[in-house]
């Protein structure tokens, strides 16, 4: 009996990680691919992370695909906010912003 759930379990792990390569080939292209054609593997994508996986599991695919981890953060945004992302690099991300938001500002007035 655990012979298909694992066998599923195994699919389903498969369909992410394969997935998660694709988004990873597509997000690092320099060649432009459709905007329905990437809307489409998103949406496979969530689909494939809306199964149960187990954390272990989950934990090795995020860390290994960040497009995939950013796309995950987003489905459970209303439940743990940004979690997976560093409080750091979004600390330094907003001071980065914010200085680059002033120099245009300065730039703008002395125009």
């Amino acid at each position: 009996m655990n012979a298909p759930r694992l066998e599923s379990l195994q699919s389903r792990l498969e369909t992410v990680i394969a997935l998660s390569r694709l988004l990873d080939r597509v997000e690092a292209s320099a060649v432009p691919v459709g905007a329905e054609q990437y809307q489409a593997l998103i949406r496979q994508l969530k689909a494939a992370l809306s199964a149960p996986i187990p954390g272990p599991a989950l934990q090795a695919i995020l860390g290994a695909h960040p497009g995939t981890a950013e796309l995950y953060e987003n489905m459970h945004y209303d439940n743990s906010g940004l979690s997976r992302s560093s409080l750091d690099r979004s600390v330094a991300t907003e001071l980065l912003a914010s200085q680059a938001i002033d120099r245009a500002s300065r730039s703008a007035r002395a125009s």
